[in-house]
């Protein structure tokens, strides 16, 4: 207990000292937040710690990938749709290229000259010319089929490099990108993604089937094929 000060400003003689309150120890006065590190710690900041880039987030379907932040893994119907739209666009190339090729060959058998009778003379010349004729048909065909297969190896190869989608992925809102860094996988890393189910398609494109069902062996949650795993990419959802 104090006393007040007598009249004079003289100090009480009864009245106990305080001691000075050491900053920084013991808890903190109410409505006064800690000093200098002391006292209760600080809470983390909201939102909580974040998450390292390639975290599956619960399983449920999405990744964390550094500089996207969190994205939706495509689904295998979605890839399978967009496959399918692929197909349907590279089938109906090809099938108008052959009939075209074979419609050239057809034009070229009816230009065919009569030889007539093997004793006629000049009969042996004709008939060459007709073989050569012909041949040189049947090659237009297989140039054909060999620069669709260029092109599909182009158009598969390419976009995927530096559309990260073909007109099938693009048509269904997906995009490959890199895991670690969310880019475009590049030539390099959309080549390996591409020529692993091709090298499996000499198989009796058995190889291939088990290369493009293969995201359903991850358990990940990524759901990334073989394919997308010897590049380091992933399917998303845009």
């Amino acid at each position: 207990m104090s006393y007040p000060p007598p009249p004079g400003g003289q100090p009480n003689p009864y009245q106990q000292p305080q001691q000075p309150q050491q900053p920084g120890y013991g808890y903190p006065q109410q409505g006064v937040p800690p000093q200098g590190g002391y006292g209760y710690p600080q809470q983390p900041p909201a939102g909580g710690y974040p998450v390292p880039p390639g975290t599956v987030q619960a399983n449920n379907g999405y990744l964390n990938i550094a500089y996207l932040g969190t994205v939706k893994v495509a689904t295998m119907g979605q890839r399978f749709l967009a496959r399918l739209v692929d197909g349907l666009i590279i089938t109906v190339v090809y099938w108008i290229a052959l009939f075209a090729g074979l419609g050239g060959v057809i034009g070229l058998s009816s230009d065919l000259e009569d030889c007539g009778s093997s004793l006629d003379p000049g009969y042996n010349q004709c008939v060459n010319d007709n073989a050569e004729q012909a041949l040189g048909g049947i090659a237009a065909i297989f140039a054909v089929i060999a620069v669709l297969s260029v092109l599909m190896l182009v158009y598969e190869w390419l976009m995927i490099a530096f559309k990260g989608a073909t007109v099938g992925k693009m048509a269904l809102g997906l995009k490959v990108v890199k895991e670690a860094d969310g880019r475009l996988p590049g030539v390099g890393g959309s080549f390996i993604r591409y020529i692993i189910p091709m090298v499996g398609a000499f198989l009796c494109y058995i190889g291939a089937i088990l290369v493009y069902l293969s995201p359903f062996f991850d358990n990940s949650g990524k759901l990334q094929g073989w394919h997308d795993r010897a590049a380091g990419t992933v399917v998303i959802k845009k």
